[in-house]
């Protein structure tokens, strides 16, 4: 249904701007969370290796100052404000200042394209603890729906693959494999939402728009212990799969789970990723994420004028038609999987 809206609001991750940001940041991220303090320093040392800064907070500002050209050209009259998850903008302070500034009702775009715990209902969760902890007078805040089969995600991310593909040496590209990789989850979470279902289907019309039929959908940045089952495989096995049956393959990682360029695709596929192809003779190119690309702005957009309209557009490409708007109750339930006692303590991979 048509709503009427005031505000729009990016929810992110957040992440540590400075070497003394880190400590403190990783702590939110894992606070509530059975983690070794020798693993959380091991995770710091990855945001060390890049001066402590996660370049995520300032991928959002790029992207939100190009959302303010794009709905001013358009005429959608929205304010736009950012709150974090885990650093600042703290998503509570910044539902403190939506209150002052007498916003109503506020239309949420997540920096996550799929549905699954961690990229939509724990947000929706934390939503509901800013507006508890604001108190009365905090707005009211809608989700957009995933996209994770828009054309404004799709288009972009077939051209970025097409790029990378282009900088393989050119004896390699006929030949080319394709792995794309996400986040990996616990099964606890994998099962109850359409996490693989989503990526299966944006790996699949990605690989389609470049017209390489040979490719799969791999996994990264698993953690916990080894007796709780996570999404398999690993980028790093299926590397070794490459390898083994076509030796000096030219190899393009799509990281078609993720938005922007932050720690998981600069550490975890630019250097962990990218030494392991070099050991094992593979030519690996890593496309870029979609980060502020102006057909995903206007998918944003898009999107935000699709819930205010009567009859609304709404895009996908594809098999699978748009997802829901509203989330039912029990829509991305996370029903974790206990390692038997003694089976070892989780670790934490943020």
């Amino acid at each position: 249904m048509a709503a009427n809206y005031d505000a729009f609001l990016l929810i992110s991750f957040g992440g540590p701007e400075g070497p003394d940001d880190v400590m403190p940041f990783l702590e939110n991220v894992l606070r509530g969370k059975n983690v070794p303090r020798e693993r959380m320093l091991e995770v710091a040392e990855h945001y060390n290796h890049f001066g402590g800064v996660s370049p995520i907070n300032s991928q959002c500002r790029e992207l939100l100052e190009a959302l303010k050209v794009e709905f001013a050209a358009s005429g959608v009259n929205l304010p736009i404000y950012w709150g974090n998850r885990n650093w600042t903008p703290m998503l509570r302070d910044t539902m403190e200042q939506m209150k002052k500034d007498g916003v109503k009702r506020a239309i949420a775009f997540f920096t996550s394209a799929y549905s699954s715990y961690s990229g939509c209902r724990q947000y929706r969760e934390n939503i509901m603890t800013a507006q508890q902890e604001v108190g009365e007078g905090a707005p009211a805040v809608d989700k957009l729906r995933v996209f994770f089969n828009h054309p404004g995600f799709i288009e972009p991310m077939i051209a970025r693959t097409r790029d990378a593909i282009a900088k393989l040496p050119p004896e390699k590209q006929s030949g080319v494999k394709i792995l794309f990789t996400a986040h990996s989850i616990p099964m606890g979470m994998a099962t109850n939402c359409r996490y693989e279902v989503q990526l299966s289907e944006a790996s699949r019309l990605v690989a389609e728009g470049v017209n390489i039929p040979d490719w799969k959908l791999v996994y990264q940045s698993r953690s916990g212990p080894p007796s709780q089952p996570w999404l398999e495989p690993d980028v790093s096995d299926a590397l070794a799969t490459i390898a083994a049956e076509h030796p000096g393959a030219g190899v393009v990682v799509v990281p078609i789970g993720f938005i922007s360029d932050h720690m998981e695709v600069m550490f975890d596929l630019d250097e962990e990723a990218m030494h392991k192809a070099g050991e094992l003779g593979l030519s690996m190119v890593r496309a870029a994420t979609v980060g502020s690309d102006p057909q995903f702005v206007q998918m944003i957009r898009q999107l935000v004028v699709e819930r205010m309209s009567d009859n609304p557009e709404r895009l996908v490409l594809g098999q699978l038609p748009p997802n829901h708007d509203v989330c039912p109750a029990d829509c991305c339930k996370y029903e974790p999987v206990r390692p038997p006692m003694g089976a070892g303590r989780p670790a934490a991979r943020p």
